[in-house]
């Protein structure tokens, strides 16, 4: 489920950018819809809703203003680029991860780790140089929300609270929209008043732009609602690979669905760099579950 929902969601979110190219404002409908999911969600009490104070709220707001950025600037990317190459830069996401956490933490990486991270570099270099969709918005765009799931993961760690998933997703989710909105209105407000609407509403009519909008935020946010949840109930190994198998099945599909032409470079440095992702992973995964076998013991 997480597959197939992360997948519709990348394709229709693409088929709106060809009519709609407006990232920033996407991007708020994405969390938007998912906020009031929860909200009727919770009025309902399915799940109930966990309760908040100023001391969660402190540790999930630097979650949630990642959260935010990262989201934002990946949307950029997908509005500028071909989806394939959005989800090649995005494998970067581990090397950024292994660099926050030694320089950032000052937690050694041991140096296996290091080396499995080469090919995943060695990959996104091959697929940028003869990327046929190449722009500098797209590359810059993606290289930001690597940075900023990056430090979501770090200062996720930290707020670790007995609060379950779906509630502590929501609250992100919350939080994410309010920092979302003051840069969309400053960077896209004047352009969707004077035409932006219009000329999408003139491309598809009124019914298709709303129901569009509506379901891609529901795709967003069950997509991320399911990724979050599996990460609950499977060990960090299967969720690592996981992770690096949907990035595959959505270059391979957006490919198929869209028609994008990727030069064989471009396909082989793709290739490249997943095998290197799920190498990497597959290495951090066992040396986390060998640190808890030996705290266990």
């Amino acid at each position: 489920m997480w597959y197939f929902l992360n997948v519709i969601f990348n394709i229709l979110n693409k088929k709106i950018y060809n009519y709609f190219p407006y990232p920033y404002f996407v991007s708020v409908v994405h969390l938007l819809v998912g906020v009031i999911y929860c909200l009727i969600s919770w009025s309902v009490g399915l799940p109930k809703r966990a309760p908040m104070d100023s001391t969660l709220l402190k540790l999930l707001t630097p979650v949630a203003v990642c959260h935010a950025l990262g989201h934002v600037s990946s949307n950029v990317s997908f509005s500028a680029v071909a989806v394939s190459f959005t989800h090649t830069i995005k494998a970067l996401e581990p090397f950024f991860n292994a660099a926050a956490t030694q320089f950032v933490l000052g937690q050694q990486i041991p140096i296996t780790l290091w080396l499995s991270l080469a090919p995943v570099v060695l990959g996104v270099s091959m697929a940028s140089l003869t990327e046929l969709s190449f722009n500098w918005t797209g590359f810059i765009s993606a290289m930001i929300s690597n940075i900023s799931f990056t430090y979501r993961s770090i200062y996720s760690k930290k707020a670790m609270t007995d609060m379950d998933s779906t509630n502590l997703y929501a609250y992100i989710s919350i939080i994410a929209l309010v920092c979302c909105i003051p840069p969309a209105i400053i960077a896209e407000g004047p352009q969707l008043m004077k035409y932006g609407f219009s000329d999408a509403i003139a491309k598809v009519g009124m019914t298709k732009f709303l129901s569009d909008l509506f379901w891609v935020g529901m795709f967003y946010h069950l997509y991320n609602q399911l990724a979050i949840n599996t990460l609950e109930r499977v060990a960090p190994l299967t969720h690592a690979v996981g992770n690096v198998l949907k990035r595959v099945f959505v270059i391979g599909f957006s490919i198929v669905v869209f028609g994008n032409r990727i030069s064989t470079q471009t396909g082989i440095g793709t290739a490249i760099a997943i095998a290197g992702v799920a190498i990497y992973s597959y290495i951090k995964a066992k040396i986390e579950e060998e640190k808890r076998q030996m705290k266990a013991a």
